[in-house]
């Protein structure tokens, strides 16, 4: 569903887990954004961001987090990780789409 609706308007990299989700990065031009979510095998979305704001060449790329984790410290910590946005599932296709549009653009929202 993610990939046709934001397919449309930008080209969509994937990948099945945060592992494979680091070693995409290293392989693809340098993406105006990343969606990805808290919970992933092999290496979560929060391990996932630490590294790459490790990475100058990676450190700039605005990240969304979606998941399912909803607490407030959830929140906080995904922001505190360096994520411009996080929504929690069950989310707005809309809403979503929204804020990538804002990210890839380099509106605050």
């Amino acid at each position: 569903m993610l990939v046709r609706a934001l397919g449309s308007k930008y080209t969509i990299y994937e990948a099945c887990d945060g592992k494979e989700a680091k070693a995409l990065l290293g392989a693809v031009p340098t993406p105006a954004a990343l969606v990805c979510d808290v919970m992933m095998p092999q290496m979560s979305g929060l391990q996932l961001v630490r590294n790459m704001r490790k990475d100058a060449a990676l450190a700039r790329i605005p990240v969304l987090f979606l998941t399912a984790k909803s607490t407030t410290l959830d929140v906080v910590t995904g922001i505190n990780v360096g994520a411009r946005h996080y929504i929690t599932k069950p989310f707005k296709l809309a809403e979503l789409v929204s804020k990538v549009d804002s990210m890839v653009s380099g509106k605050k929202t």
